[in-house]
């Protein structure tokens, strides 16, 4: 693997200093795995893999750097954060991964970690081990009611799904459910809410389907419209509205990705895809967002500090306000920033246009409601 220790922090022209307020690595172990989903945005499920010492020396190398932005902080207030996310495919078919996380945490007093995982091989004994291993999350993917999620991940997985949930919360150990709202699913996301609560999880959230890659690639007809996105949301917002008036309810039905700001008057979100996220994939390539598909290098050739700082469309992404076709007169064009990048990219090829499930544009009479709203508070 490539090496470099020298400092460079820099944008563009190497003048210029930079210094996020923290970086998510999502770090994607292994194209294995033990399941088919219909959603997937996997291209294969084999393929090349960084060994152990590889593993271990861009841990270091992702180390470095946080440790370097740090050294820059002028107090204590600025620190950057520092949290990987581990997945895969399925992480845990990785016979290694195990003896990954424990280096990993071993190093929590650098940055947290998490997983994401599909739960089928979350038995009694490794559910006990990720307790004494402390994760801030593990995170596993409901996908409607039993009848859908098994539809889209394969019979009887919802059963084993339930099974893993019901470990991880035995053990103490913070959980988390993802749903991907398409068209054949979304209105089950209040089913999915309720066995959230029902289980005990500490989150539920969702974000839309993208159909970038891989099987997913083939479900562009499944995307939500506008007027379906917002619906979807409306719902989401029922869902959590009715989480808050229960009793004892330790679940966050959580709205805080793209666009869901619109009904729920959260803060907006943005995409931090190359800014505060980037991921990387088994073989050691870079891509901004593993939704954004867009090749930024391979760590087995350059250095991370040197994608990080060095590639244009890293760059490009980081710029402080970026030009978002289609966003033109919106309010929330500075905060919002044009909305799921990914999902533009998927649908026209260009990151830069506006998301396409937003309703905003195309109804300027909610445009300017938003306005009256934003002008009284």
């Amino acid at each position: 693997m490539a090496h470099n220790d020298a400092p460079d922090n820099s944008v563009g022209n190497g003048a210029t200093p930079y210094r996020p307020q923290g970086l998510l690595l999502q770090w994607h172990v292994t194209n294995r795995c033990n399941l088919r989903c219909s959603h997937c945005y996997q291209e294969s499920y084999g393929g090349t893999e960084l060994d152990f010492t590889e593993l271990t020396e861009t841990l270091h190398q992702y180390e470095a750097m946080l440790e370097d932005w740090r050294a820059q902080a002028a107090t204590p207030r600025e620190r950057v954060r520092g949290h990987i996310t581990l997945t895969g495919g399925e992480p845990f078919v990785r016979s290694d991964f195990v003896r990954f996380l424990e280096l990993i945490a071993r190093k929590q007093q650098s940055f947290s970690f998490a997983i994401l995982t599909n739960g089928s091989l979350i038995d009694l004994s490794l559910a006990r081990r990720l307790r004494s291993l402390r994760p801030r999350f593990v995170q596993v993917s409901i996908e409607g009611t039993e009848a859908t999620h098994d539809r889209i991940r394969g019979q009887g997985d919802f059963q084993r799904t339930v099974r893993a949930i019901q470990l991880l919360r035995r053990f103490g150990v913070r959980t988390m459910i993802s749903f991907t709202a398409h068209k054949d699913n979304y209105r089950e996301f209040t089913d999915v809410a309720r066995i959230g609560i029902r289980l005990g999880v500490d989150r539920v959230w969702s974000d839309r389907l993208i159909p970038n890659t891989g099987a997913a690639s083939s479900m562009g007809a499944e995307i939500l419209s506008p007027d379906e996105t917002r619906e979807f949301f409306s719902i989401m917002a029922a869902a959590r509205r009715d989480a808050a008036r229960r009793w004892f309810c330790r679940t966050e039905i959580a709205m805080q990705r793209a666009l869901q700001f619109l009904v729920e008057d959260g803060a907006p979100y943005h995409c931090t895809a190359g800014d505060s996220l980037i991921t990387l994939l088994p073989d050691g390539e870079v891509y901004p967002c593993r939704r954004l598909p867009i090749s930024v290098g391979n760590v087995r050739h350059t250095p991370l500090r040197d994608i990080y700082f060095k590639h244009p469309f890293l760059q490009q992404l980081r710029r402080p306000h970026p030009s978002n076709t289609g966003c033109e007169g919106c309010l929330h064009t500075e905060r919002c920033r044009g909305g799921l990048k990914c999902l533009s990219y998927a649908t026209t090829g260009n990151p830069f246009l506006r998301d396409p499930g937003c309703w905003l544009p195309a109804n300027p009479s909610l445009e300017q409601k938003a306005h009256d709203l934003s002008a009284v508070t």
